[in-house]
């Protein structure tokens, strides 16, 4: 199953496939023109409480791993995304900086894992 990321900033590419942004808020500065994505799955994103928590922080990144792999089991919105992956090349979009340290680095490993 081909699973990518991508900064939503960057520019779209065709080999991206189906761009799915997997943030809960919208990307600062960013019109939803210029975006170029094929579908915002909101529900797949970290609670607001993980992701304030979270802060970024690679200190924190372990914990933050593992407390979002929780929230995603019984997921149906994750079991949505699996069967969009399953069906062609997906490229999970997020607007954080930090291009190591982000949600959709772990949700494309779920993604690739099968669990």
């Amino acid at each position: 199953m081909p699973v990518a990321i991508k900064r939503i900033y960057d520019e779209a590419d065709p080999a991206d496939g189906t761009r799915i942004l997997v943030d809960r808020l919208w990307p600062r500065g960013l019109s939803k023109q210029k975006a170029g994505f094929d579908l915002w799955m909101k529900d797949v994103a970290p609670s607001s409480a993980l992701r304030k928590w979270f802060d970024h922080k690679p200190e924190r990144w372990p914990e933050f791993q593992a407390r979002y792999r929780e929230e995603l089991q019984g997921n149906p919105a994750l079991e949505d995304l699996r069967e969009r992956a399953e069906a062609g090349t997906v490229t999970l979009l997020y607007g954080a900086r930090n291009r190591e340290f982000n949600h959709a680095a772990v949700l494309a490993d779920v993604l690739k894992e099968g669990t």
